[in-house]
């Protein structure tokens, strides 16, 4: 019963120091990390010389003029080589929730980079699908590990009125890395010449050392620090983030919070049988369900496979996912602002209104004009391309960002790194899913996977009206008490 107790905030100084800010951009320099490695699998795949290296299958039947358009990607290692990074991914959490509660979530950080540094060296030099998939798994340990640390991360260090602001830097830099990859697969594939996927995947280096000699200037959060019993240095990194001496009711409030933690001895037992743990495991996980059933990593990941089979070339199928690259990074900067002044809901809504109406119209277009074996008019093209971005746009400044901070903000500390965990798992097995199956089902539902996905955005937006509440402005260590 006394570990259920909660911590107050409501004395704790707002300020936003520079050292939140800075340590905040280079936590989320994994997410762009992240984001890198979404927009360059995407792109890749529609190179030939990659396709015809590693996947000789798929490249004969996609020069087949009689293979049904919806078809000619369908292969289960192809889809593998997307999706392995997710099914790692759930690993690399499991592991990562330890991490973060044991040795913290600065090292946690650090050891993601590691991941990715070494994925790096796989993939560009493979030369068989072996060292390839190896590769992407690699990075898949990489993403767990970054996304069940720097949500929380952020979360911990933020005063609560800018925690929307801060946290959805993590979701920004990813639609910055997404764009940032599709710029170079367009430019490296139409300069370099065959070895144009190795020059894609080597480029990820940069943020990588960026990231890893970054992690080396941050400071753990004093959550972490204190929760592993070094007060003293959790009490100085307090004073360093919040910009002021006189941190000692905060303090106070997470020593309390601390020892109320400790008495949780099992996390995830608690958060499984003690009912007053389900909202908050239900409302955590179920969103990052929901992120994967938009249907967005359909557009992330195989943007430039969809725009092919509807007749683009390869140059113009690049280019179109540059543009949606680009949508998603500027509208992403309206979560960032809105977040913490329209409130999560309002935006969820609003979102996935929007993406309802992109998606049933896409599968509209699709239904008519694309047939087994020709190519859409080139105006239906582009009003699918435009939707795409509509789509992009709505899902950008909702669901992607939000629903990692609702998740990353609802736990007390006894159940934090858990339940992310869990959340982050649900989120990555239903990536794997949906990356898994995609080429498979597009040829077997064809349009009419969009309005499968349509359907399950309209299931979204009723959960939000009905279900979700407003975390807005709420201290972190206050959410059970008043939500």
């Amino acid at each position: 019963m006394l570990a259920e107790i909660l911590c107050f905030e409501d004395e704790v100084p707002a300020k936003l120091t520079g050292q939140v800010i800075i340590c905040s951009i280079i936590a989320a320099f994994a997410g762009l990390m992240f984001g890198y490695d979404i927009g360059i699998s995407g792109g890749v795949t529609s190179m030939n010389e990659f396709v015809e290296k590693f996947f000789p299958d798929v490249y004969a039947k996609k020069h087949r003029i009689e293979e049904d358009n919806y078809c000619k990607y369908d292969d289960q290692m192809l889809q593998l080589f997307t999706s392995s990074v997710y099914l790692a991914a759930v690993i690399g959490s499991f592991f990562a929730s330890h991490c973060c509660k044991r040795y913290g979530r600065k090292l946690t950080i650090q050891l993601s980079c590691v991941f990715f540094i070494i994925s790096l060296v796989l993939k560009t030099t493979a030369v068989n699908l072996v060292m390839l998939i190896s590769g992407r798994f690699f990075v898949g340990f990489g993403v767990g590990f970054g996304n069940q640390a720097v949500p929380l991360f952020i979360s911990e260090i933020a005063p609560a009125n800018r925690r929307g602001f801060l946290n959805v830097l993590f979701q920004f830099l990813i639609t910055i890395g997404s764009s940032l990859a599709n710029i170079v697969n367009l430019l490296s594939s139409k300069y370099v010449g065959s070895n144009s996927w190795r020059v894609s995947f080597g480029i990820a280096a940069i943020p990588a050392i960026f990231l890893g000699l970054g992690s080396l200037m941050v400071v753990d959060t004093p959550t972490s620090l204190i929760q592993r019993g070094k007060n003293e240095e959790g009490l100085k990194a307090l004073k360093k983030i919040r910009g002021v001496e006189n941190v000692e009711k905060e303090y106070e409030d997470i020593l309390h919070c601390t020892e109320m933690a400790k008495r949780v001895k099992t996390p995830f037992r608690n958060l499984l049988m003690k009912r007053s743990s389900w909202p908050q495991l239900f409302c955590g996980t179920i969103l990052q369900i929901f992120l994967e059933l938009t249907g967005i990593n359909v557009i992330m990941f195989y943007a430039p496979v969809l725009f092919q089979t509807m007749g683009l070339g390869a140059n113009a199928s690049l280019l179109s996912t540059v543009i949606i690259g680009v949508v998603n990074s500027v509208s992403t900067v309206v979560a960032i602002f809105g977040a913490d002044y329209f409130g999560r809901r309002a935006l969820l809504i609003q979102g996935a209104l929007q993406m309802l109406v992109a998606q049933g119209v896409v599968g509209g277009i699709l239904a008519v004009y694309l047939k087994a074996t020709n190519t859409i008019p080139k105006f239906a093209a582009v009003i699918v391309v435009a939707l795409s971005c509509v789509f992009v746009m709505g899902f950008a400044w909702s669901w992607g960002p939000l629903g990692w901070l609702i998740a990353s903000e609802i736990y007390p500390l006894g159940t934090r790194t858990a339940g992310f965990f869990i959340a982050v798992s649900a989120n990555m097995i239903f990536t794997f899913i949906v990356a898994q199956a995609f080429l498979t089902m597009l040829c077997t539902m064809k349009s009419g996977i969009f309005f499968m996905f349509a359907s399950f955005v309209f299931v979204m937006g009723l959960f939000v009206v009905f279900l979700l509440p407003e975390t807005k402005g709420i201290p972190i260590d206050e959410m059970k008490e008043r939500v």
